[in-house]
């Protein structure tokens, strides 16, 4: 009902039927309305000069038509189509308003009191087809929605409102809208008078979706002063805060290095030369004066005991540097030099007490025999420790410095005849009111050999040591639950033949052990043809962690000794300590070389070479 008011007012009302000349391509911004309205010639009076006016032609059949049909329904009908059509009349009148009335057709067919009967389908698909009776017009619609998906349609419309509604605008491509949205519908609607014309009608062709182009948004010169200004203003407060934590951690940084290196240092002007014939003070100046005044010379039992019961007092613990099954050991700080702290736990006092004992032997102190200090007994948080306190080697076990370089031959022969020296002190038993007695160690291994910084060795831990005094003939074995190392173990001792009351029997076990540390040594000397990675003895026969039947079956029931690489044998001096390290791991513990013999071929060895052959003289 309103629209056909709107239409009538539109016919009589010039102002609103006039038409501005814009072109058929601008488009309204909805995607559901009609762009534009084409209003036909025939519909329009001409354009005069004078007034660039058009006036509507009007007949009086045309009102009368317009009249009758505002009563074709009842008035219950007529309300309930009023307020069905008011929302659409709205959207309706407020787009054309904007658009011009175009292309519709002609004024005396669109209000022809003919009808006609359609094809009507509904959308997506329009799959099944019925009749619509009474229709003014006969439409096709193809649109596409937002998201791409194309719908189709057949219809008619039975009011001439509904008529100018869907045929108004034929296609519509949403390029406003697009622009505005980024998305947008199209549609395309062929309208048609006659019975059934829209049964064989293509689907109208849909415009394509349209591509807007934005324009790039100038940025002026002030805006990047302003930006540039904003980021100086975060970036140097930060830079410079940056610059000085920077600047305090490097000055941290170089008080804490130098601080530890003044802890650190130690005087090594006690060491001897590694074969060398005259001794000198062990430790640096604070520590040589202690010893120089609280032990006889020659002496091996460290502090006075008076001092002993005080040491544990007068010690600082810094770090940890090494665990073990029997405890850990500590670098700590006395007198303001480092020193190392073997911390053993209560259960392992046995090794604590035997240890104590043999670092008390007269005349055990010598170059290749780590320097005791002294033994201690404290608590500390509650728990009662049990400390050995002896000198301090940076470079840790032979162990460690063999995982982490590869030696030269003259770092090896050095290794190897600091060892055996050191060894050869232990084996030998010196005469005399004073004397010393013969020491088998046990347990000799490469994490029981510690590395001094000059490249020589010193041997550890005594925990397991036995003595013998050939003037009473008695070999002291100490009560202790503790065994040697499994993967160390010699022939007769895995099984289990060796007769313990001969004290040389414990001499060729230390010999044995020896020979795994020469070829663990040896392998990490290189030579032209190379080097191999460190390995432990037999690593390739057993695991890690071997138990005492695997050591069995493989050194005595199945014989084997560890792989000497090919490469060893094109060098003289290997492969001299090849066939020397055979002999000292031979099955008969009767034929392996005594500990003085092993020391005289080494210098051999060395000899072969005149590098060597001069330090060794040295």
């Amino acid at each position: 009902m309103l629209k056909t008011v709107f239409l009538f007012f539109l016919i009589l009302d010039p102002t609103i039927s006039t038409p501005r000349e814009e072109s058929v391509d601008e488009k309204f911004s909805s995607a559901i309305l009609p762009e534009s309205y084409h209003l036909p010639n025939s519909y329009t009076s001409t354009e005069t000069d004078s007034t660039k006016q058009r006036r509507p032609v009007i007949s009086k059949g045309l009102l009368e038509d317009l009249r009758l049909a505002q009563y074709d329904f009842s008035e219950e009908n007529q309300r309930e189509e009023d307020e069905e059509e008011e929302e659409e009349f709205d959207d309706f009148f407020g787009d054309i308003g904007r658009k011009k009335l175009n292309a519709l057709p002609t004024p005396e067919n669109m209000i022809s009191q003919e009808r006609f009967s359609c094809v009507s389908c509904e959308a997506p698909d329009c799959d099944e087809e019925d009749i619509c009776e009474n229709a003014v017009v006969c439409y096709t619609a193809h649109v596409r929605d937002v998201d791409g998906e194309e719908m189709k349609s057949k219809g008619c419309s039975p009011t001439h409102s509904h008529a100018l509604l869907t045929c108004s605008t034929e296609r519509y491509d949403g390029r406003h809208v697009q622009k505005k949205h980024g998305i947008s519908a199209q549609y395309a609607v062929d309208c048609c008078q006659g019975s059934m014309c829209n049964n064989a009608t293509d689907w109208p062709a849909l415009p394509d979706v349209p591509t807007v182009e934005k324009e790039p948004v100038p940025v002026s010169t002030e805006q990047n002063s302003h930006i540039i200004k904003l980021l100086l203003a975060v970036i140097c407060p930060v830079a410079i805060l940056g610059l000085l934590v920077t600047v305090i951690l490097v000055v941290m940084r170089y008080r804490h290095r130098k601080r530890m290196a003044e802890l650190n240092a130690v005087d090594l002007d006690y060491q001897d030369e590694m074969v060398g014939l005259r001794a000198q003070a062990a430790g640096d100046s604070t520590l040589r004066e202690i010893f120089d005044h609280s032990m006889t010379s020659g002496s091996g039992s460290g502090l006075p005991f008076l001092v002993q019961r005080t040491l544990a007092k007068q010690v600082g613990l810094r770090e940890c540097i090494g665990k073990g099954r029997y405890g850990e050991v500590w670098r700590g700080i006395w007198h303001g030099e480092s020193i190392a702290v073997k911390i053993f736990f209560s259960r392992d006092e046995a090794s604590w007490i035997r240890e104590t004992e043999i670092y008390s032997t007269t005349l055990l102190r010598h170059e290749n025999i780590l320097g005791y200090i002294g033994s201690d007994c404290t608590s500390r948080n509650s728990c009662t420790q049990l400390w050995l306190v002896t000198h301090y080697h940076p470079l840790g076990s032979l162990y460690d410095h063999l995982n982490r370089t590869a030696l030269t031959k003259m770092e090896t022969i050095k290794i190897l005849i600091s060892c055996i020296t050191g060894l050869v002190h232990l084996h030998t038993e010196i005469f005399g009111t004073q004397g010393k007695p013969a020491i088998a160690h046990r347990d000799i291994k490469s994490k029981n050999i510690l590395v001094r910084a000059d490249g020589s060795c010193v041997i550890a831990d005594f925990g397991l040591a036995v003595t013998h005094t050939q003037a009473t003939g008695e070999t002291n074995i100490p009560q202790n639950p503790r065994v040697g190392t499994k993967r160390y173990m010699s022939p007769e001792i895995l099984d289990m033949s060796m007769n313990m009351q001969l004290f040389e029997s414990f001499r060729r076990v230390d010999v044995y052990a020896f020979a795994l540390v020469m070829w663990e040594t040896t392998r990490r000397c290189m030579t032209h043809e190379g080097v191999e990675e460190y390995a432990l003895p037999y690593y390739e026969m057993v695991l890690p962690d071997p138990g005492f039947e695997d050591m069995r079956k493989v050194v005595c029931i199945d014989g084997f000794r560890p792989q000497v690489p090919q490469r060893w044998e094109d060098d003289p001096v290997l492969a001299g300590l090849a066939r020397l390290m055979k002999e000292c791991w031979h099955e008969n513990s009767n034929v392996r070389l005594p500990a003085l013999r092993i020391k005289k071929s080494l210098i051999k060895i060395a000899c072969l070479e005149p590098k060597l052959g001069v330090m060794v003289q040295e």
